[in-house]
């Protein structure tokens, strides 16, 4: 390890959607029709929510996507959005026999939304499109285990090959930072515990963090039961994450440092009206966390901003155009107070 601190930047490697949602009168039972009011595009997945995020917050903070997309509209919609916020895309591999993953999107009056997703070129995007010799970033941030087929495929050496792939990373001297989605199949202890021995920063929400040890982050009554969160992070510390375990939830977000510290910060009290969606929520807690620890910040300021910047998001109903600047995310804190909780700020 060493020379993390002479690198900058964070390099982003993971899936790459194109989202359509189409605005519907009802969703329809088999055999019958709906109409589609409105049609609207974005970008999804973890390299262009984070990596759109992070340039919103800081434009002169370099930042790196890698991962595949097909040859098509979509693939060319999503590269031009990530090159016009002035993200990096030269680590994208274009797959002439692949279609770009997009999910179309079913959303109903009420806000409730269904999700038809193709994993395309994400399902085949591996270790032989990332050349680990040329990286040279502070932080590589990888999301979303569970959802990459080949990283999240068996090695007989590390346990799967994301284990393989972030250890390669880490011998270069770049720090790692990991992310995964909700799964119902049970794969967390296969999937994501050998990764965490080759992980600096495990940045999820409550119910992942906790799912991978099979408990639950809530009481009977829907409060953060917050003694189970932090034995789960707890956990996951031990299990191998290098650095510190981060978790954000809707009413508050937590850290636990391999110091032992265990922080947790209030979400902010936004005012009625103010939110008008919540997709890509998680991944701007996760840009500004990782901004945050690439600038030297400590522990309750890191969350700080992290919990700002997702508060920042929640003000559009796509991924990524409710981000703000450092300055403004910086003023929405002395704009909002935060929530009242029944337990100390300070944890325990």
């Amino acid at each position: 390890m060493g020379g993390s601190e002479k690198r900058n930047g964070i390099t982003i490697a993971g899936n790459i959607v194109t989202d359509v949602v189409k605005d519907i009168d009802v969703y329809p039972s088999v055999g019958m029709l709906s109409s589609i009011s409105r049609i609207t595009r974005g970008v999804g997945g973890s390299v262009p929510n984070v990596g759109i995020d992070l340039t919103t917050i800081d434009p002169s903070f370099p930042v790196k996507g890698l991962g595949c997309v097909g040859d098509d509209e979509y693939g060319r919609y999503v590269l031009g959005e990530l090159t016009r916020h002035g993200v990096d895309t030269s680590g994208i591999r274009v797959l002439k026999d692949a279609a770009t993953s997009f999910s179309d999107v079913m959303s109903l009056p009420t806000g409730d939304r269904t999700f038809f997703h193709l994993r395309g070129a994400n399902a085949l995007f591996g270790p032989e499109h990332v050349d680990v010799s040329k990286l040279d970033c502070r932080i590589l941030h990888a999301a979303y285990i569970l959802l990459l087929d080949r990283f999240d495929a068996p090695d007989e050496e590390y346990g799967t090959v994301m284990a393989r792939f972030l250890c390669s990373v880490r011998q270069r001297g770049i720090e790692t930072s990991l992310d995964i989605v909700s799964d119902s199949a049970g794969r967390y202890a296969k999937t994501v515990v050998p990764a965490l021995s080759y992980c600096d920063y495990f940045i999820v929400n409550e119910n992942e963090c906790c799912a991978v040890w099979q408990t639950e982050p809530r009481k009977s009554d829907g409060s953060m039961d917050l003694s189970a969160l932090e034995s789960a992070m707890r956990r996951t510390l031990e299990a191998g994450v290098k650095q510190k375990v981060v978790v954000h939830a809707k009413e508050l977000s937590a850290c636990l440092s391999r110091s032992g510290a265990f922080t947790v910060v209030p979400s902010l009290d936004v005012p009625d009206g103010f939110i008008k969606g919540s997709v890509g929520a998680g991944d701007a807690f996760c840009a500004g966390a990782l901004y945050s620890i690439c600038h030297g910040a400590g522990d309750r300021e890191m969350l700080e901003f992290a919990s700002a910047a997702a508060a920042a998001s929640l003000s559009s109903e796509n991924a990524v155009d409710g981000m703000r600047t450092r300055e403004e995310i910086n003023a929405l804190m002395r704009a909002f107070p935060r929530k009242k909780l029944d337990f100390s700020p300070e944890g325990k």
